[in-house]
């Protein structure tokens, strides 16, 4: 067969299977260069341009609604709470989540972005926020070419950058990259207390970017959905094994080491250890109006022997 492009971010996780530490089996794999992920998901979704590409989860569930011949694997290299990603203006007085009814908040890149999806997931089940009381900022458009957000999404800031929006009050709140400023502060106090009480109440433990495959290379050989499992199970060992040694070099590494001491694996694979995180995907999914119907987790993925 021949080889398969992919293109992987650049983490601890993946390091193995770049650097051919992992065990890759039947495995051909012509490695994209990589700086930023996010471009590459984007060209992914508009282009088809690779075979195996990681893949913002929530990106994945509205890029099968709109009908895009990639599937997931049960894989996932990035995941973390979202909790802390909320972040006010001081000065807009909007002191706990329910305040944000009636204002405008930013979505650093866009509306369907997976940080956005748990944050504003937690916001309206946690904290009882009516999310189609809020108008939604996204500072860039989806990587799904054609999306419709709905109606209180307003895309008229594309290309602004986030912390001048909240400083000049033309946000009152933002969800995303926020820089470190006096003026700007995080939404929920001690949001990593709350988000493992979240994890201890629901069970649930985020999940951020998964693998797709090209639907045509699975159709030619079915087996590289197995082989690629196996092929992350045997890099995420050395992975753990390295991460307990202390090597935790960005900031998703730093998220899993910390999260590990009450999820325990920080990077379960398989769909029944992430069950209630794909259900509340999906859920949100729908709630949030990015898809039109709800998903069974078992469809979203690859057939796995």
């Amino acid at each position: 067969m021949r080889p398969l492009t992919i293109a992987l971010g650049n983490y601890g996780i993946t390091k193995p299977i770049k650097a051919a530490g992992a065990d890759l089996g039947r495995l051909n794999l012509d490695f994209v260069p990589v700086e930023q992920i996010v471009p590459m998901m984007r060209r992914m979704c508009r282009g088809l341009e690779f075979d195996i590409c990681e893949m913002a989860f929530t990106t994945y569930v509205c890029a099968r609604a709109a009908g895009l011949p990639f599937t997931a694997i049960p894989v996932f290299v990035t995941r973390n709470f979202h909790h802390w990603a909320v972040f006010v203006n001081t000065k807009s007085g909007v002191k706990k989540p329910k305040d944000l009814e009636g204002r405008r908040v930013g979505v650093n890149r866009g509306y369907t972005v997976t940080t956005g999806l748990w944050a504003r997931g937690v916001l309206q089940n946690e904290y009882g926020v009516d999310l189609d009381k809020v108008t939604w900022i996204p500072t860039d458009d989806e990587h799904v070419e054609g999306f419709k957000g709905p109606a209180n999404v307003d895309y008229r800031f594309r290309g602004a950058k986030m912390r001048d929006l909240l400083l000049s009050g033309e946000v009152d709140a933002a969800i995303g990259e926020v820089a470190d400023m006096p003026e700007i502060e995080p939404l929920i106090p001690d949001a990593q207390n709350e988000a493992f009480k979240y994890f201890r109440k629901t069970g649930i433990y985020p999940i951020n970017h998964g693998v797709v495959v090209k639907n045509s290379v699975l159709k030619e050989a079915p087996w590289v959905a197995d082989e690629l499992c196996r092929a992350f199970e045997t890099a995420k060992a050395e992975y753990l094994k390295n991460l307990d040694l202390g090597d935790a070099a960005t900031s998703w590494d730093k998220a899993a080491k910390v999260n590990a001491a009450v999820v325990g694996d920080p990077f379960p694979f398989g769909i029944e250890p992430n069950r209630k995180a794909l259900e509340a995907i999906t859920q949100f999914a729908v709630e949030q109006k990015m898809v039109p119907r709800r998903y069974r987790v078992e469809q979203l993925f690859a057939p796995i022997p």
